[in-house]
């Protein structure tokens, strides 16, 4: 079977090693330079740095066993680390390693910094509440919605960060079927699924590059650089750009998906091209004093105007002297009033004086907004038409290991 996949993101390239471990004679199509798509390796000034931080977490079975395959060892190029949510005050919640789900999270709990025991108590119960619900929730909730009956500490340090992070939305607004899902899979599914696996290396070493790599040595085609203009049905199978294949995958961001199938599945262009984007912010700064103590991972209290969650210490992390990595989910502003504003909360939160900028990356459409009710575009367009991505209908928010998940999905029902 010839089969084409069109985009080299991370949802592309898992589709793409699946076919071809299949037997499939794949040819990936991807408009830009190199693979990642919007995780992806960028170069400031002499620098290795990312189009954004990610964090994956050890509940992310698709995207470790992926690098298993790749032949990348995740423990050399990933840090392991129970999940830490402590400020810099030392308020917060740290999951210790070792115990069994949910007794590690119990644990964290009942030693949390900064919260009452009237507090602790309320995360408790609502925690057994979720639980014996079977982490379901009326479609129509936010998270704001399931956690009314939470204390505001544990709002603010522990559900507000981890609900931006994993949705990219904040909790008004966000869908709470989502949340919970993530919760379930990360605090109360397999020891070790909510441990963060923090990046030692730049996004296209952590993935693509082994993935580009092993595609190649088994014959698969990849051209960077080559947009596709124009899709067709060819009888049974298609062209595009007057090429012939069986079968065709689309692993394109949303719009530029509702582009290509805009006259083939003109109802699925319209789900796609309707959904709402988030942006997210990083702001890279030279001459950081470091995080001394603790993970190189640090949560930030964020607000409108103190829009980072987040700082990693790339020092520590990277081994890259003095830099550091500040992130800033569901962002609104942009590049020059991004980095004013970060600079202003990394002197107030951490002390940190005297930073020098060197790279802020906004990307406008990062990741779509998973509200509640949120429609999605499904896998199956046409005979023979598939999509992939972290947007495809599927029960992840948009992170990497949604799109790996759908990458593989579509791989074998290209290949049924």
């Amino acid at each position: 079977m010839k089969l084409a996949v069109i985009g080299a993101g991370w949802a592309g390239l898992a589709c793409a090693v699946a076919a071809t471990r299949a037997g499939a004679r794949v040819t990936v199509f991807e408009s830009a330079r190199q693979p990642g798509g919007r995780a992806r390796r960028v170069e400031a000034d002499g620098l290795v740095l990312d189009n954004g931080q990610h964090i994956l977490i050890g509940a992310y079975t698709a995207t470790l066993g992926l690098m298993h395959e790749l032949g990348i060892a995740p423990e050399a190029v990933l840090q392991r680390q129970p999940l830490d949510l402590r400020h810099a005050d030392g308020r917060g919640l740290r999951v210790p390693a070792g115990l069994p789900p949910p007794l590690d999270l119990a644990v964290a709990i009942a030693t949390a910094r900064g919260w009452t025991w009237r507090d602790k108590l309320s995360l408790l119960r609502t925690a057994g509440r979720w639980r014996r619900a079977g982490f379901a929730c009326d479609p129509a909730a936010t998270v704001a919605d399931l956690c009314r009956d939470l204390a505001p500490a544990v709002q603010q340090l522990l559900i507000e960060p981890l609900c931006v992070s994993a949705l990219n939305t904040p909790m008004q607004e966000a869908s709470g079927a989502v949340f919970l899902r993530v919760l379930r899979d990360a605090l109360f599914g397999e020891p070790g699924g909510a441990d963060l696996l923090l990046p030692r290396v730049d996004l296209g070493a952590l993935l693509p590059d082994a993935a580009a790599a092993w595609l190649g040595a088994r014959d698969a085609t990849i051209r960077l650089g080559s947009r596709v203009d124009e899709l067709v049905r060819d009888g049974e199978g298609w062209r595009i750009d007057g090429q012939a294949f069986d079968r065709v995958v689309l692993a394109t961001s949303a719009w530029e998906g509702a582009r290509l199938a805009a006259h083939l599945a003109p109802d699925w262009a319209a789900t796609a091209r309707a959904m709402d984007h988030v942006p997210t912010g990083t702001v890279y700064v030279r001459h950081a004093p470091g995080l001394a103590d603790g993970p190189p991972l640090r949560a930030l209290h964020a607000d409108a105007d103190r829009p980072a969650q987040f700082v990693f210490d790339l020092q520590r992390l990277r081994g890259q002297p003095g830099l550091a990595a500040f992130v800033c989910s569901a962002c609104s502003a942009g590049r020059e009033a991004l980095t004013a504003q970060v600079l202003t909360q990394a002197a107030a939160q951490l002390g940190w004086q005297e930073l020098d900028p060197v790279l802020t990356v906004v990307e406008k459409r990062a990741t779509f907004a998973c509200r509640p009710g949120l429609v999605r575009p499904a896998m199956a367009l046409a005979p023979g038409l598939l999509a992939c991505g972290d947007h495809i209908e599927g029960p992840y928010p948009a992170t990497l290991e949604g799109a790996v998940r759908s990458g593989l999905a579509a791989a074998a029902a290209a290949l049924q």
